[in-house]
């Protein structure tokens, strides 16, 4: 019988796992030189741009709003088809998400919507790297340079994409990774900030522990009420780890999509993602269902593959449909889009470790679900 296959997993070497062991050993377990390390090798991965790391990619997105000066009373433009912390982050430093719609095949933001949403009190618009596919960001940066707003790119599911041959990150405003576990590269938890003029960089840095700055051996002065988001040096250590195989793992995850599309050519009986570029790091295969031909609900397809020994996700919800957002006044039908993509997505298995032979029976059970139930 086939072991249970979820629909993501990361893959941790055992060269990784000696190395954690060390600092383990080594009595240095919070902020140290395996933080400064690992910084420093995703700056080098980013062009030499500066790198904060934070203990999310939550954290990140806050605190980069916070070093542009967004608070009460601003707007923060924001696509409705992502995970909630990209719309959690806005109003956690008092501002408003505003929330527009998405392309239904890419799944990323419109840009037309997002131009017609900026209004006087717009600071910053934040665009989001779904599923890995970059953004238009010629348009996106663009569209800032007109309207005099910031950039904040969520980048959480971008670790490697690239767009028109540049790596996300390695160019732009404030860019936010995240390393939690389902991501392509994983520090167990964490996320770091690109980016920043020196005076944002030092923000960051006081945002991340207290607002407080060692001023000498034996002083310290707190600027402002900070929070605390250090990364530890055993996440570092793992992080490390990650990237120095991050290449490797994203071509795995190339050979997998493509195989996917492979297999069902043009007779797929679901929607099949946007398949992008060589730039596309698939961070996950998000397919959509064909509820309206179907006599089963996305659940019970969700529970048929999981007797099947296949694990489906769903990423994710609409996020203006939550009780959070429809308490700010937004409701069903403004952002048909995003509510279709958040009825109909099934994220499918996707992570380097998988076979080919996998992928073919993800396809064979699928196929096998959906014949009998498609009218």
């Amino acid at each position: 019988m086939n072991s249970f296959l979820p629909f993501t997993r990361p893959s941790i070497d055992e060269q990784t796992i000696a190395e954690v062991a060390d600092v383990l050993r080594s009595g240095w377990l919070a902020s140290g030189p395996k933080v400064k390390a690992f910084e420093a090798a995703l700056s080098q991965y980013c062009g030499g741009r500066p790198v904060r790391s934070q203990t999310s990619a939550t954290a990140s997105l806050e605190h980069a709003l916070l070093v542009c000066g967004v608070g009460a009373g601003d707007e923060v433009i924001v696509p409705a088809m992502s995970f909630v912390a990209s719309a959690n982050v806005v109003v956690r430093t008092g501002a408003r998400p505003v929330f527009v719609d998405v392309d239904l095949h890419t799944r990323n933001i419109d840009l037309a919507q997002a131009e017609a949403a900026v209004s006087a009190r717009t600071r910053a618009i934040m665009p989001v790297h779904l599923c890995g596919l970059p953004v238009d960001l010629e348009r996106i940066y663009a569209l800032a340079e007109r309207h005099r707003l910031r950039v904040i790119e969520d980048a959480a599911q971008a670790m490697g994409s690239s767009y028109r041959g540049q790596r996300i990150g390695s160019f732009g405003d404030l860019v936010c990774f995240s390393f939690h576990p389902n991501k392509n590269i994983t520090s167990i938890e964490g996320g770091a900030v690109v980016g920043g003029s020196p005076e944002e960089v030092h923000e960051l840095e006081l945002q991340r522990f207290h607002g407080q700055e060692k001023t000498a051996a034996d002083a310290f002065e707190t600027f402002f009420a900070g929070g605390k988001a250090n990364l530890s040096d055993v996440a570092a250590c793992v992080g490390l780890g990650q990237l120095r195989q991050l290449e490797a793992f994203n071509a795995r995850r190339r050979e997998l999509a493509a195989r996917y599309f492979e297999l069902w050519g043009e007779a797929a009986p679901l929607a099949l993602p946007a398949r992008g570029d060589a730039g596309h790091n698939w961070h996950m295969f998000a397919a959509r269902l064909p509820l309206g031909e179907m006599r089963i609900s996305r659940l019970e397809f969700i529970e048929a593959m999981a007797a099947r020994g296949i694990g489906i996700g769903v990423h994710y919800p609409a996020m203006h449909l939550f009780s959070a957002y429809r308490a700010l006044g937004y409701r069903e039908g403004q952002f048909p889009n995003a509510e279709r993509i958040g009825r109909e997505t099934v994220t499918l298995p996707l992570f380097p470790a998988m076979s080919f032979a996998d992928v073919e029976r993800v396809v064979a059970a699928v196929n096998e679900v959906l014949r009998g139930v498609i009218r």
